[in-house]
């Protein structure tokens, strides 16, 4: 990533391809998927050199020397190495470089990067760190300087805050290509000062501004949210959001996460509409890594897009030259082309698009599956896993909920949607026994809390919550909790739900599930309370402890662990909960849980 455009010299280049030097490795006889124009051109060899591609064409052997290494396609497909348009490293439990070692395999060889959920834990050090990381990594790693930490001021308190100083610091960093999601939309449309310096600056520097508009009233706020200057948005989940967001000029990312799987509604824009593809990106957003292990990455969102009518081109072109041409690297990456980085896969069936051999950045990365690099072993600060504080072990009384109504109360719960980030606003009698209103398993009512981890308070906000489907008695805590990432705990009663909060205190974040007292399911997260430093695999396996535990304790959600992470997002309709309440997305504004 490093020497990302620092080609100063194209002679060697064109040396190559008269014939007048040799190529370090030649790829023979494939089937070249030529994105910029559309076609599949059989018999095609490529010449590489320094890392980018110094020939395309029918014959190269006038680019083999004695030392040149000959890989022999013998028809496979030669497509682009895929990128991934937006997606949040942080949510795969990874580090960068870890991640990077799971995708690789996938045929990820570029991500563009919004690390705000690290920020929101650590601030613009924590940016820092992740991008010097991805400076280090064998494929190309983009990052976007997150807008928006906290996600709502006045609604949440994350663990630092990110202004226009810090945006505009950050700009100027090696390998930063623009402005993370803008979550703040009625910042964006009140015309706030601090919001529009943000927007303004990555304007100014010519880079992109990333959108984030949850909505789904498409009228006047839409419209000024556009107007002030976003360039893309993931958020939509309907053709019409699709379609509204094209003709407004922002690239259509379209999802397919671990648990937001919105690509099915929105390419039917295309397939029925007739849209023009090139405004559609493909983008995972958030991936955990037992997906990127069990399913793979930008290679299974490809797959996917195919099984909706989309030509395999089609898909592969919205995972590559599209995504390349947005953020204004095209020139670089995103096309088998002369000059550009060999970012190349080696794939036997554009349908089915089974990855045999990747080529990152000139270097063959993966041969039939297996990983052939060495990766970097970077250093991190002490700060980074010491990010959990809590003054006081909690107990059950933590998280009682008092009423003074007598027999019922009114609740305002929060309502989930299985494969989804909204919620729903749910209003429900409750009864008051001994004046607190309990969780109630029959009804599918949790008891939700949140705890500030960041400054040391120990304020514990209480709430309810539908959806869960728990059966036992148990509680799931976790420090994964978008985007002020404090420490959020649902349970079924109040004993399990303090055991699960103490113990992520204890161990520096991750997730835990505890049922009867005793622990069923654990993930430990010590980078920030996000990541863990160990490979993807391993991670994967103690993810699944986690949903397994969730499983025992009557949940059958899909992600669930992925849900309850989301239930503290207050940017994000319709009902959320914050270190300071609960919030009314619809509203922007704190609500009482009880009336």
């Amino acid at each position: 990533m490093a020497d990302v455009f620092r080609l100063t010299d194209t002679r060697p280049l064109v040396d190559c391809a008269m014939g007048r030097i040799p190529a370090e490795l030649v790829i023979r006889n494939g089937q070249w998927v030529c994105v910029q124009t559309g076609e599949i051109i059989p018999h095609t060899d490529i010449a590489i050199l320094g890392g980018r591609i110094a020939f395309v064409g029918s014959d190269a052997s006038h680019t083999i020397g004695e030392n040149t290494w000959v890989i022999e396609a013998a028809g496979r497909f030669l497509v682009p190495g895929l990128l991934d348009a937006h997606m949040h490293v942080e949510s795969g439990m990874l580090t960068v470089t870890e991640f990077v070692r799971a995708v690789l395999p996938h045929g990820t060889t570029g991500m563009f990067v919004d690390p705000h959920e690290i920020a929101n834990v650590f601030g613009l050090k924590g940016v820092r760190m992740m991008a010097d990381e991805a400076l280090l990594q064998p494929i190309h790693v983009f990052v976007q300087v997150p807008s928006c930490v906290p996600s709502a001021p006045g609604l949440e308190t994350s663990g630092a805050v990110i202004g226009p100083a810090e945006v505009a610091e950050a700009l100027a960093w090696e390998g930063v290509i623009g402005l993370g999601e803008m979550m703040s939309f009625p910042a964006v449309i009140a015309g706030d000062d601090a919001i529009h310096a943000e927007l303004t600056a990555t304007r100014l520097s010519g880079k992109v501004i990333g959108g984030h508009f949850p909505m789904q009233d498409l009228g006047m706020p839409f419209h000024g949210y556009a107007a002030g200057g976003i360039m893309d948005d993931h958020e939509g989940t309907r053709k019409e959001d699709a379609i509204a967001r094209a003709r407004q000029g922002m690239k259509v990312m379209m999802r397919y996460g671990s648990a937001w799987h919105d690509v099915a509604e929105q390419v039917r824009a295309i397939t029925e509409n007739g849209l023009d593809p090139r405004m559609f990106l493909l983008c995972t957003d958030d991936s955990h890594s037992a997906t990127l292990v069990a399913e793979g990455h930008m290679d299974r969102v490809v797959r996917f897009a195919i099984s909706q009518g989309i030509s395999p081109i089609l898909a592969i072109q919205m995972a590559t030259i599209n995504t390349a041409e947005h953020f204004g690297v095209s020139r670089e990456i995103g096309m088998i082309a002369p000059g550009r980085y060999a970012d190349i896969l080696l794939v036997n069936d554009l349908e089915l698009f089974t990855v045999d051999t990747v080529i990152a950045k000139g270097l063959v990365a993966v041969e039939k599956g297996q990983l052939t690099l060495s990766f970097p072993s970077p250093s991190r600060p002490d700060w980074a896993t010491h990010s959990v504080q809590l003054p006081r072990p909690l107990g059950a009384a933590d998280f009682r909920l008092f009423s003074n109504r007598n027999p019922v109360a009114d609740a305002h719960v929060i309502g989930i949607i299985e494969n989804q980030a909204p919620t729903r606003h749910l209003k429900i009698q409750l009864p008051v026994v001994n004046g607190e209103v309990c969780a109630d398993l029959e009804n599918d009512i949790a008891k939700l809390a949140l705890i500030d981890r960041h400054h040391g308070t120990g304020d514990v906000q209480v709430a309810l919550v539908h959806g869960f489907g728990f059966t036992q008695s148990c509680a799931v805590a976790s420090t994964v909790a978008h985007d002020s990432h404090h420490l959020l705990v649902v349970g079924t009663d109040e004993d399990n739900m303090a055991v699960a909060a103490n113990i992520l205190a204890q161990s520096g974040g991750g997730q835990v599930v505890v049922r009867d007292g005793k622990i069923i399911g654990k993930v430990d997260l010590p980078v920030g309370g996000l990541m863990s430093n160990l490979p993807a695999a391993q991670v994967a396996r103690q993810v699944e402890t986690v949903l397994q535990g969730f499983r025992e304790c009557g949940c059958n959600l899909n992600n669930p662990n992925m849900q309850l992470s989301l239930l503290a997002l207050v940017v994000i309709p319709e009902l959320r909960i914050s270190n300071q309440g609960l919030v009314d997305v619809s509203t922007f504004s704190h609500i009482p849980v009880l009336e």
